[in-house]
């Protein structure tokens, strides 16, 4: 916590568990409540199998509960922080609605968007084939009015705009489900405030008004949230007089940063919640975790605006638990903040849930678990760098501290072949411990840093020839990581290299990843490492 917090702001009497409440890459939090449980979509950016989706019965516990889109969407090729943007999920006339944007490139002065709407009757799906709605904007929300009708609400982006970002305000647009298609024309509803750079339109309507909840001020520290009001949906909206509802951009010190992006439910009971992103910076600077998910207990005050229970507009690092749940006559649990916990041994037929791949499926053509009986077979990918066949399979950072450990069997040929441990930000930072060759040393183990232009080879390489299957590990404490490795044959693990500063893995939409690879620059599928286990640990 911080020190500069005061204790006001950091005790109550109240049930409380500690905020971000999705830990890691976990951004643009969309949050419902269908009955009695509460679902979180968040966005995926390059990542697959898509969408991820979150369940909770009482907001406190939350488990992965699917992923969408797993075949749903081509994202080969894709640029950097493209790709899969602010999902929104509802429920309406016993079906499931999932909208999001598909992100082609955001090359300025355009944006090539492809805005799409999937249904289903379940969370798990079967999911329909995705309807194309329309390229306007990025951050579509579907609104489901009172009187039937339905909205599609976006970022209007505005190319003419001649400086910076281009979000002209939100617009909104009527969707008919039973044409599948928007009709009439696009209307611009809201222009944004002087915070600018409006986006994640969520439209709200309570107590006889409509309620717009916005992003504002950019993904970086001057996020906030922005909440207008109208008596006609069409406008004009009225900005809250006290505008940021929510922020961190004036407490540089605290906690929780980044704080925006924000949607909202009503608690069976009576209570509101929000769900919004903010960062947690490794010493002050390094957002190595990506962008997570915080809730925090709402009120509507008098005059009928939106204001955070605790008052003021800074998010709170810890969760007041509503009444509901934390009275229940059976009693509350209150969860601890547990490190993360992921491990595969590859000995059934499926992956264990919880893998992610660039671009690309996890799996397919290129992961077998059936090859050799007990191990996973990864065929070789292109580089690090590619954009279509990068052959990775990887978990969330979760932790600040963590230790993930791999055994790999790789007999490379060249230098051109690859395979080992990863800590993976994007195609241009990276920090990999791999098993190669060398003209002179034959195999041997090396670490290679990626950071945006800067290549290089960090320590001298290790001789592992003869050495049979090699163990791998990485240890990650806030900014530094060191790693390891031992033959088939060692008890002790001996450090590889030096410990590196990782600030660089940390930027972007998105979080750090660390997983297992496989990359030959020879031949694509030109050879393959067969690794007896995969292990996250974290400690924080």
């Amino acid at each position: 916590m911080n020190r500069n917090a005061s204790r006001a702001e950091l005790e109550s009497p109240a049930v409380r568990i500690e905020n971000p409440v999705l830990r890691g890459f976990n951004p643009d939090p969309c949050m419902i409540r269908v009955k009695e449980t509460y679902y979180i979509a968040v966005s995926s950016f390059e990542w697959l199998p898509g969408i991820r989706i979150y369940e909770s019965r009482d907001l406190t516990e939350w488990s992965h509960r699917t992923d969408v889109l797993a075949g749903q969407a081509e994202l080969a090729g894709n640029p950097r922080d493209c790709s899969i943007w602010a999902p929104q999920l509802s429920f309406a006339d016993d079906l499931f609605y999932l909208i999001y944007t598909d992100v082609k490139s955001t090359r300025r002065p355009f944006k090539d968007v492809r805005n799409y709407l999937i249904t289903a009757p379940s969370i798990d799906g079967p999911w329909s084939e995705p309807i194309y709605l329309n390229g306007v904007g990025f951050d579509p929300s579907l609104f489901h009015d009172e009187d039937g009708r339905k909205w599609l609400l976006n970022v209007l982006w505005d190319h003419r705009i001649p400086e910076g970002n281009k979000s002209a305000g939100i617009a909104i647009q009527q969707y008919d489900p039973e044409r599948r298609r928007l009709t009439g024309r696009p209307v611009k509803i809201f222009g944004g405030t002087e915070l600018r750079k409006t986006e994640a339109p969520h439209l709200y309507r309570h107590n006889g008004l409509y309620y717009l909840v916005t992003a504002e001020g950019g993904t970086g520290a001057g996020h906030a949230v922005t909440v207008a009001r109208s008596r006609n949906l069409l406008g004009p909206y009225e900005v809250d007089p006290r505008n940021p509802m929510l922020t961190s951009s004036d407490r540089p010190d605290w906690p929780l940063q980044c704080a925006g992006h924000a949607s909202l439910v009503q608690t069976p009971g009576g209570d509101w919640v929000i769900a919004h992103l903010c960062t947690r910076p490794v010493e002050g600077k390094y957002a190595i975790l990506g962008r997570e998910t915080a809730l925090q207990r709402v009120e509507w005050d008098e005059e009928g605006w939106l204001r955070l229970a605790a008052g003021g507009h800074t998010p709170q690092p810890a969760f007041e638990v509503p009444a509901e749940y934390a009275n229940r006559p059976e009693g509350f649990r209150q969860p601890a903040a547990a490190a993360g916990r992921f491990e595969d041994d590859f000995a059934g037929s499926d992956l264990g849930r919880g893998w992610n791949s660039p671009r690309i499926l996890p799996g397919g053509g290129w992961c077998s678990l059936t090859a050799r009986p007990g191990y996973l077979r990864i065929t070789s990918g292109e580089s690090p760098q590619s954009l279509f066949r990068h052959h990775l399979l990887a978990v969330r950072q979760t932790d600040f501290a963590f230790r993930a450990e791999t055994s790999v069997e790789y007999r490379p040929d060249s230098f051109m072949q690859m395979a080992g441990l990863m800590l993976y930000l994007s195609e241009s930072k990276y920090l990999y411990a791999c098993v190669t060759a060398d003209e002179e040393a034959g195999r041997v183990l090396s670490v290679m840093r990626g950071d945006g232009e800067a290549f290089e080879f960090l320590p001298q390489p290790v001789s592992v020839d003869g050495a049979g299957e090699i163990g791998l590990a990485v240890e990650v404490d806030g900014a530094e990581a060191r790693f390891c490795y031992r033959g088939a044959a060692d008890k002790d693990w001996r450090e590889l290299g030096a410990s590196y500063r990782i600030g660089f893995l940390s930027g972007g939409f998105t979080g750090c990843f660390v997983g297992i690879c496989v990359h030959d620059l020879e031949r694509l599928h030109g050879s393959f490492a067969d690794f007896g286990f995969f292990r996250y640990l974290g400690r924080s």
